[in-house]
């Protein structure tokens, strides 16, 4: 049987809480699982959602699918209502999808209380209703809510509920960790179970788990393992509670550690670009930390990292980075020895490896900065600086001198907090005093700095503060704390970099951080 990469982030992962897609996002994150490559795409409830029947309606006329088939999802006929007077079944088929997903009680429990029906009438619901779909000519999937908890309680009687769908004309019965209470233990011994049960092959089985134990990777690859050819999950994990089964995990794990080719040829490398981009449609940043797509999935600090990635990447990347679309990332800290600082200025396009005495220098000096509170992880930027003020052929040009500068901030009678700033530096031999007024003694700050500078680098204009970001250092307390500040700064051209200051006074620190920022973007613009 072919595997199946089924996709449900338009609905499931849509009940991640503070998460609102409009039609235009179901749209836009519909074109990038189709270019991810995956099998099926849930795409809602029509009928029961509005903005999910609008959605279906403008997909047959605005979605171009390559690789995925649309899937409508929606649920059994209600008790005691003939399956085609049901107006939720005909809202399915209304879609005009080839596929349909229908949830179905696999718990006696909550047949009972909730569904407030008899056990059997629930198996005439499933049948009725597959039957009637199938017989329209839709491809059916039954999603058996509550299965492994149903199971359980009530073996005989889930498995009947699997049954009925299969024989019924269900294409996959999918087990359903609805509560996300399971471990990878249970899940195979459940499917192993209900396999002998019913004498049926698992591939015609497949997998949905929630995150709630955070096992939902793990008890989807499991299930594979055990032989279900069928695997369901949200871009990212988003979803209800914690979430739910990361596709994006799933999917690489599938491939690069169990050798199936669930993708189509050439889509695994999309994944870092669609994980992001779905991301950003859902107004949630990225988890740096995520497996395989975070920025941080393949960044090293350890120094005895760094020492054996110089000499083998593979020997501490679990799989070669560009495989999934990510990079390779060494971070400059305290526990940075010559290969880490060697290995990030290369990164940096600065080779240090013919250079041992500047390689030492800017070692040491890392490790007393960042020993005195200074990161370089999140700032690139500034240590780039620090490396090329150690070579005297690549040295940054300092745009200007500082003389002195001076920040007020007035509480006036009114209840207005206004800011001013004076600087006075000297650029290319002119001395140069300006004054600027901000929503803040930084802003003001950086304001001042910039109408000093304008004349002499117009190039300041499209300069813009993305990004400021203040921390109190940990071993500090109260109001004389040492502060850590990060500046991120963009030049309105997609081009973005970091940098970093440190002092016990925040403006203080926040200036160390706006000046690399200027120099570093006047230097680069645009090597």
């Amino acid at each position: 049987m072919t595997f199946q990469v089924y996709d449900t982030t338009l609905r499931d992962g849509a009940q991640r809480e503070g998460l609102s897609y409009s039609v235009v996002d179901k749209l836009a994150v519909a074109r990038l699982l189709d270019e991810f490559g995956v099998g099926f795409i849930e795409g809602g409830w029509p009928g029961a959602v509005p903005k999910d029947t609008e959605f279906f309606e403008r997909a047959r006329a605005e979605l171009d699918l390559r690789h995925a088939v649309l899937v409508a999802f929606g649920a059994t006929r209600r008790a005691g209502v003939g399956v085609a007077d049901d107006p939720q079944v005909r809202g399915l088929l209304d879609a005009q999808t080839p596929a349909i997903a229908l949830v179905a009680k696999a718990d006696l429990r909550h047949v009972q209380r909730a569904l407030r029906t008899t056990a059997g009438e629930n198996l005439e619901m499933i049948h009725d209703t597959v039957a009637h779909l199938v017989a329209q000519g839709r491809r059916v999937f039954v999603d058996g809510e509550h299965f492994f908890d149903g199971f359980r309680y009530d073996p005989a009687y889930t498995a009947a509920v699997v049954e009925t769908a299969l024989a019924a004309g269900a294409e996959r019965f999918v087990l359903c960790d609805t509560n996300g209470g399971m471990l990878p233990s249970h899940v195979t011994t459940a499917i192993a179970d209900l396999t002998h049960r019913l004498n049926v092959a698992p591939e015609r089985l497949g997998i949905h788990c929630q995150n709630d134990t955070a096992c939902a990777v793990a008890n989807t690859i499991a299930a594979v393992e055990a032989g279900v050819r069928h695997v369901q999950g949200t871009a990212n994990g988003y979803g209800e509670r914690p979430g739910n089964a990361d596709l994006f995990a799933v999917v690489a794990n599938l491939q690069l550690k169990l050798g199936l080719p669930v993708l189509p040829e050439g889509c695994l490398g999309q994944m870092v670009r669609v994980s992001h981009a779905i991301a950003e449609i859902a107004n949630i940043a990225p988890d740096t930390h995520q497996a395989y797509v975070g920025a941080a999935a393949f960044a090293h600090k350890a120094g005895l990292h760094a020492s054996a990635i110089k000499v083998d990447p593979l020997l501490y990347n679990h799989v070669d980075p560009p495989v999934v679309g990510n990079d390779m990332r060494i971070l400059v800290t305290e526990m940075a020895g010559r290969a880490s600082v060697e290995l990030k200025s290369r990164e940096l396009g600065l080779d240090l490896a013919g250079h041992p005495e500047t390689l030492t220098r800017v070692t040491k000096r890392v490790k007393e900065l960042e020993a005195g509170g200074w990161s370089f992880e999140a700032a690139d930027a500034s240590f780039e600086l620090l490396v090329r003020s150690e070579l005297s052929d690549a040295a940054p040009a300092r745009p200007f001198a500082l003389e002195s500068y001076r920040v007020l901030v007035e509480h006036r009678e009114d209840g207005a907090v206004v800011s001013e700033a004076t600087v006075k530096i000297r650029v290319r031999g002119e001395r140069v005093i300006a004054t600027a007024e901000g929503n803040g003694p930084v802003n003001a700050l950086d304001e001042a700095l910039r109408v000093g500078l304008a004349r002499h680098y117009p190039e300041l204009r499209t300069f813009e503060l993305a990004d400021y970001k203040v921390r109190i250092l940990e071993g500090s307390h109260g109001t004389g704390a040492v502060t850590r500040v990060l500046v991120k700064t963009s030049d309105g051209a997609n081009r973005d970099w970091t940098t970093v200051g440190v002092h016990p006074n925040v403006v203080e620190a926040s200036w160390h951080a706006l000046v690399d920022a200027l120099t570093y973007g006047l230097d680069r613009t645009w090597a």
